[in-house]
């Protein structure tokens, strides 16, 4: 039975990472199109310039950090 539910568990964390790597696709996919629009580095929500520091470290970011946090309210 130990064995089952380590499968099980294992199958579920697996399931787990393939939504989030399709969702970050998405999103590469959404700034990718922003790029050839002109619009990459813009938040989606007000407008405002995304921080070049956080587009280093998610270039895919649709939001500035301030309109993230509030999502996440």
């Amino acid at each position: 039975m130990d064995t089952d539910v380590r499968e099980q568990v294992g199958h579920d964390t697996i399931e787990a990472q393939v939504k989030d790597m399709e969702k970050r696709i998405e999103r590469i996919e959404l700034a990718l199109n922003k790029i050839n629009r002109g619009h990459y580095g813009r938040c989606d929500k007000c407008g405002g310039a995304i921080p070049v520091e956080r587009l280093e470290l998610v270039p895919e970011a649709l939001f500035c950090v301030d309109c993230e946090k509030k999502l996440h309210k």
